[in-house]
């Protein structure tokens, strides 16, 4: 509730007596009450603060932040909005919101935190940080944007940081793809991760290289399990996620307590329902409930939270229709069985995948064939309908490994088969575009009203920082297995806009632009002059008695909200110099005098010479409802003043105090 306050004053004079009150209008002034606070514990010994890394939340308004420290102790995020941060110093009510977590692994060391910011507010700039009073990180900040309409976000295939041999080039690369990315594309929202992030699951020294670049701390990170991850808790530990389902059966050995990582998870962001699955656990005889745990989960979200985003998204880390090393892989035939006549069937539009450091687009796929066999390689427009799914296997974004492209068999042409393309017989059957130069490079998804555009981009070329050529890891660099020469940083390799189905019928959109929030505020009708209760008439030596009504109080509510308001008052003591009578000798009967706004008049308060208080303590002028109608009212009171016989004689003021209060 806000709450705004004004007041009025008045007099008396007795034999004659003369009453008087005047009321002054105040300006309305809104209280904005904060996020609750849990106030951090005072550590003994500063901690060591690190790993901090910004992800996705369950929606817009929410991230999740998580870290590493060196003390088990009582630690939070502290938010506040960027503008109130002055000289590097959070203000008095900044918001703090209490960490989770516990010790880590003995290979890692320390202990991890995590806790989720809510109750963002769109198109602001957020500063935060981590730890606890006397033991508090640096400083970093993010940035929200409009929670509806056109988004870009952002999708990086394997960093891999140490799978080159070398953790500072790899480190270099991945900064520098970030950099360039993010450079391109500051209102990207959302960084999407293809899995691996690390070579070696619980190598720290990797993870520090992964996490390094500040961009990490500035836009939220959607964090994917990969086969180089997944072997023990230290992706658990560095990436908590929104809506995960740590249960059993997603995990690969069917033991959430084992030193492994696992579990699905699912966000929406604006308009995309995004699933991430841990495609580690495929096989039942693995020990967990493979793709059909995943397929139930999956049916299950949709099914729950599919109507709620134009689009559904989804993110694992084992391509299965890539082009290179791993297109023929035992484990990635079987879940090409396996996903997608469900993935089709559930009407997903999109699957990122990564694994395979190359970089593919596949044609529309329905239930495990090519949907239209009629389209063209490198198509640049598609049209799904019913159950067209676009699979795109992401390159990798380090530099730290990349695979060359791998030859058809004569296996088939659809479901697990790694036949040729009729149409580019170099190709696999399911792939549209296939690409490796040996060059970083993200993908870039812009989500609109009425189409994905899905663009592969270089983030590097053959020149340093770029691990696996520097150090010989492949022979050659550049379009056309290097006979072309590398194309510039920025360059797009591949783009395609995906054209939703719309079926049988014609969907009809409309945008509805923020309105306008409306105000709630109230006014003195007329020139606020005096209140003058004229000479008050003695009744039987035993009281005097003067009669009169406020000056009317205009109250205009046009908030699209609709909350309740209410409007009350109460009265000073009445004073002539050093003369005094209690206020409680003022009672009134309120009134609406125009209807509107939902005003309903408050109670009749009698005077205290009559017994009670009177209006010496506040009283209720008017008040609305929640849901009530929009517009103006008048309120207005008929004022009955019964003063003390023993009064003295004189010419006596109060102020009355009026108080506004809306939600």
């Amino acid at each position: 509730m806000s709450s705004t306050s004004a007041t009025s004053r008045g007099g008396l004079l007795r034999r004659p007596v003369t009453v008087r009150l005047t009321a002054l209008t105040l300006g309305l002034t809104v209280a904005v009450g904060g996020l609750a606070c849990a106030a951090p514990a005072m550590a003994a010994d500063p901690a060591n603060l690190t790993g901090i890394i910004l992800g996705v939340g369950a929606q817009e308004s929410q991230r999740i932040v998580t870290w590493y420290s060196s003390a088990d102790t009582a630690q939070s995020v502290q938010v506040a909005p960027t503008s109130s941060v002055v000289a590097g110093q959070f203000p008095a009510d900044a918001t703090s919101f209490s960490a989770s977590g516990s010790a880590n692994i003995a290979t890692s060391g320390g202990f991890n935190r995590h806790a989720t910011i809510t109750g963002l507010q769109e198109n602001t700039s957020y500063s935060y940080r981590v730890g606890e009073a006397g033991s508090w990180s640096p400083t970093y900040t993010f940035a929200t944007q409009s929670f509806e309409g056109d988004y870009d976000f952002l999708f990086f295939g394997d960093p891999q940081i140490g799978a080159s041999g070398n953790v500072a080039k790899d480190q270099a690369g991945w900064q520098d793809t970030l950099d360039v990315a993010l450079g391109a594309n500051p209102q990207a929202e959302i960084l999407v991760s293809g899995g691996d992030q690390v070579e070696t699951a619980n190598t720290e020294t990797q993870w520090d290289a992964f996490l390094a670049p500040d961009k990490l701390r500035q836009y939220p990170w959607a964090a994917t399990i990969g086969n180089h991850d997944v072997g023990g808790k230290a992706y658990e530990q560095h990436l908590f996620t929104p809506n995960t389902d740590r249960s059993a059966p997603l995990y690969s050995n069917g033991n959430p307590a084992s030193n492994t990582s696992g579990g699905d998870y699912w966000y929406i962001y604006k308009d995309v329902l995004f699933i991430d699955l841990n495609s580690n656990s495929y096989a039942t005889t693995q020990g967990g409930g493979g793709d059909a745990a995943h397929l139930a989960y999956v049916t299950d979200v949709i099914d729950q939270h599919g109507d709620e985003a134009k689009y559904k998204v989804l993110v694992y880390h084992h391509a299965i229709y890539s082009p290179a090393d791993h297109a023929k892989d035992a484990d990635n035939k079987v879940r090409r069985v396996d996903f997608p006549t469900t993935f089709s069937n559930l009407g997903v539009d999109l699957v990122l995948q990564g694994h395979d450091h190359s970089y593919s687009r596949s044609y529309l796929n329905k239930n495990g064939a090519k949907a239209d066999p009629a389209e063209q390689p490198g198509a640049a427009d598609v049209y799904p309908g019913p159950g067209g799914v676009l699979y795109v296997t992401a390159n990798s974004a380090s530099g730290s490994k990349y695979y060359d492209l791998t030859a058809p068999d004569s296996s088939g042409t659809s479901g697990a088969g790694n036949g040729a393309d009729p149409l580019n017989p170099s190709s696999y059957w399911y792939n549209s575009v296939e690409n490796q130069e040996h060059v970083r490079s993200y993908v870039k998804v812009q989500v609109r009203s009425d189409q994905l555009v899905v663009e592969n981009v270089r983030s590097g070329t053959c020149a340093a920082p770029n691990a696996a050529v520097e150090l010989g890891k492949v022979s050659w660099c550049g379009p056309d297995s290097g006979a072309s020469a590398a194309q510039p940083v920025g360059s797009v390799v591949d783009k395609v806009t995906v054209h939703p189905f719309h079926g049988d019928g014609q969907d009809i959109q409309v945008t509805v632009p923020d309105a306008a929030p409306g105000e709630f505020g109230w006014t003195i009708d007329g020139h606020n002059g005096l209140v003058d209760l004229g000479t008050a008439v003695e009744h039987g030596g035993d009281y005097f008695e003067a009669t009169g009504q406020i000056n009317p109080i205009t109250v205009s509510d046009t908030r699209r909200s609709r909350a309740p308001w209410s409007i009350s008052a109460s009265v000073g003591d009445f004073a002539d110099g050093a003369k005094t009578f209690s206020g409680s000798a003022l009672g009134w009967t309120p009134k609406v005098v125009q209807a509107g706004a939902g005003a309903q008049a408050g109670a009749q308060v009698a005077s205290g010479y009559d017994g009670g208080a009177g209006l010496s303590v506040s009283r209720g002028l008017g008040w609305a409802v929640q849901g009530h109608d929009k517009g103006t009212a008048t309120l207005g009171a008929d004022l009955d003043l019964k003063v003390p016989g023993d009064a003295a004689k004189g010419s006596y003021r109060a102020t009355l105090t009026i108080t506004a209060l809306s939600s």
